[in-house]
């Protein structure tokens, strides 16, 4: 015999039965007998501002734990302000699940005024989300929820999103045992694409590596394989810190200089692993490559999107350069690379570093010193949240040294703003016992600042560092650059130390980086949040 649950309860232990015990959100009308069962199932819940903060929140949970997070909405315009969350979620491949309510299943097609009513909020969410699905029985609701924990774990993960009609919630029905999805091993790549890639890497004398977030998992075999083949190796945003960035042979997140570009258009062979080699990788188009391109992804659609591969190994990240490993040594190519060097990759490597950071070294200057001192502070697991703010992609991005401990989320692709705060919130509260930073700019900060108020309230250590430039300054540069007359992107000032005291949190600022290292030091053994304002000069 079956349980008689509610449809609440049912997505409740649903959700329990594939690990869940964390979720963020706002509860609402709506959505409260969702929230009535979270306790006793062992779900314990962050209460956001805002519910764009709690996906956010949500994908820094799911970044730093390799899990699922979760975010609860009520509907209507709840759970179209998570939307920009569930965008950059699937922009940077983060397995993010939202639960909503939905009208009932009844409802007629035509509008009656309902309290959140919406034309759809599936077509809605299916603009950002890799699905979203209504469900139309209390039963439903568990493989629903199998469907999109499967998704998460089979091929590349991206957000999903589950409507439970609101009669649906309140309604008891009989039920069987949970249904939970199977255990997925990792797609192995095929053994005769492996060859190939071995093969031309065998002959390649200018080998280079290329690092995105799907090749996390596969940090040490990616090390050894450019230790075996001398080949320097670059990172995308998303795959910073795989490999210790301090190595000699590491040229970092440096896809977007000009020199670093040339030199990789020189390069005979380019290993691409868990990369798009998008536009937001390069910060422009990408270049055209004249070596052999091999890409190693779980998703076969990345083969020939793009720059298309010249040997495609599909599969997973970790299996696959451990395979390509073998092959090496079975094909001698390792031997040949010593015998017959072009060039000795460490002293390019670090000449490369030298002319990347000479390229914009006048801009980058006001951010280094700064970065030092919060590199000098945190340990080498720290966990680091960005914005979409200067001093993050211009700075910290290839001036923040970091190893495969640590862990940069950064939100790429979608280029959301208002990241940093609510993803630091999401990190520290999966993992209290590592030290988080966020790092902002002040027009960024001000689209989640709200969420202070949160991290006050979970009373976590959690410094916020903000490089104040009174506005938008990018957008003020690019007007600039176009010889505009620099347009809205000056923000009133703001104090905004004071304002993290008044959500409950502590506030200071600082105007040198010998400043900033002992305030940071101090933020991290304070409970609740410390807002560290680095004022910057503006034109």
């Amino acid at each position: 015999m079956g349980e008689t649950l509610t449809g609440g309860e049912a997505l409740v232990r649903a959700l329990s039965g594939h690990g869940v015990t964390r979720a963020f959100g706002i509860p609402g009308t709506h959505n409260l007998e969702i929230y009535r069962h979270l306790s006793a199932y062992g779900v314990r819940h962050v209460l956001t501002r805002h519910e764009q903060g709690a996906g956010y929140a949500a994908d820094g949970y799911a970044r730093v734990t390799g899990r699922p997070g979760v975010v609860i909405t009520t509907a209507g315009p709840a759970l179209l302000n998570a939307a920009a969350a569930v965008g950059q979620a699937y922009s940077d491949s983060v397995p993010l699940l939202v639960v909503s309510p939905g009208m009932p299943l009844r409802h007629p097609r035509l509008s009656t005024g309902a309290l959140h009513e919406g034309r759809s909020q599936t077509e809605a969410l299916r603009g950002v989300a890799a699905f979203s699905h209504r469900v139309s029985s209390v039963a439903e609701i568990d493989a629903a929820v199998a469907r999109a924990f499967t998704l998460f774990r089979t091929g590349r993960p991206r957000p999903a999103h589950l409507e439970i009609p609101l009669d649906l919630l309140e309604t008891a029905e009989e039920t069987g045992p949970v249904r939970v999805s199977p255990d997925v091993v990792p797609p192995a790549p095929a053994p005769a694409a492996v060859r190939r890639a071995a093969a031309a890497l065998c002959e390649a004398r200018r080998p280079v590596l290329v690092l995105g977030g799907g090749a996390r998992g596969a940090a040490g075999p990616a090390l050894a394989l450019a230790e075996r083949l001398g080949a320097p190796v670059l990172t995308t945003a998303n795959g910073k810190g795989i490999v210790p960035e301090t190595h000699p042979l590491a040229l970092g997140v440096s896809l977007h200089s000009p020199a670093v570009r040339k030199w990789l258009t020189e390069r005979d062979a380019v290993l691409a692993v868990g990369t798009e080699l998008a536009e937001s990788d390069f910060w422009s188009a990408p270049p055209c490559l004249n070596g052999t391109l091999i890409r190693v992804d779980l998703d076969p659609d990345q083969m020939y999107a793009g720059l298309a591969a010249d040997v495609a190994v599909v599969g997973d990240a970790e299996q696959a350069l451990t395979a390509l490993l073998a092959a090496l040594d079975t094909a001698g190519g390792a031997h040949r690379h010593a015998r017959v060097p072009e060039e000795d990759p460490a002293r390019r490597a670090g000449e490369l570093r030298a002319e990347r950071n000479a390229e914009t070294a006048g801009r980058d200057a006001r951010w280094i010193p700064y970065l030092r001192a919060i590199r000098s502070v945190l340990p080498d697991d720290a966990v680091i949240t960005s914005d979409s703010a200067q001093c993050c992609y211009y700075g910290a991005l290839p001036h923040l040294p970091l190893g495969p401990a640590g862990r940069y989320l950064h939100p790429t692709g979608y280029g959301t703003l208002g990241y940093a705060l609510p993803a630091a919130i999401g990190a520290k509260a999966a993992c209290p016992g590592r030290e988080v930073v966020a790092l902002s700019g002040d027009g960024g900060l001000q689209f989640t600042v709200q969420e202070l108020a949160t991290a006050a309230q979970l009373r976590l250590p959690l410094p916020v560092v903000v490089f104040d430039n009174g506005g938008y300054g990018e957008i003020r540069d690019e007007m600039a650059a176009r010889g505009d007359t620099p347009t809205a992107v000056d923000l009133a000032p703001v104090d905004l130390p004071a304002l993290a005291r008044a959500y409950g949190g502590r506030g200071t600022h600082v105007h040198s980086p010998d400043e900033l290292g002992p305030a940071l030091a101090e933020a991290l053994r304070t409970p609740g949040p410390t807002l560290i304002a680095v004022p910057e000069e503006t034109p």
